[in-house]
């Protein structure tokens, strides 16, 4: 697979999801964005649930936090939320659906 650098652009997601994945080969990391969505969900849930609107930056240090260090601790690599950060943010989404559905082995 060729990989994307950072002065590469894509010209949708889709030519950037394959790029996505090859950044999230290691179990591990794949493991630590999925608790991080996890994370994401019971946050915004827990927001809307009581009021509590502290619950939002929880929810975006939750989900950065683990999948930052998927990457940095176990991929070895920048995250692509520094260049591409809203395919970054749908890659993490469309990944974690794909794990639910089995299409992405955890």
């Amino acid at each position: 697979m060729n990989h994307a650098t950072h002065t590469e652009h894509f010209a949708n997601f889709a030519e950037f999801y394959p790029y996505y994945l090859s950044e999230h080969r290691n179990l591990t990391s794949r493991r630590l964005h999925f608790i991080g969505s996890l994370g994401v969900i019971g946050c915004l849930a827990m927001a809307i649930a009581t009021g509590v609107w502290l619950w939002l930056p929880a929810a975006v240090v939750c989900g950065y936090g683990f999948a930052w260090v998927g990457h940095f601790a176990f991929e070895k690599n920048r995250p692509a939320t520094f260049r591409h950060p809203i395919y970054s943010l749908m890659g993490d989404w469309v990944m974690f659906s794909d794990i639910c559905r089995g299409k992405i082995s955890l």
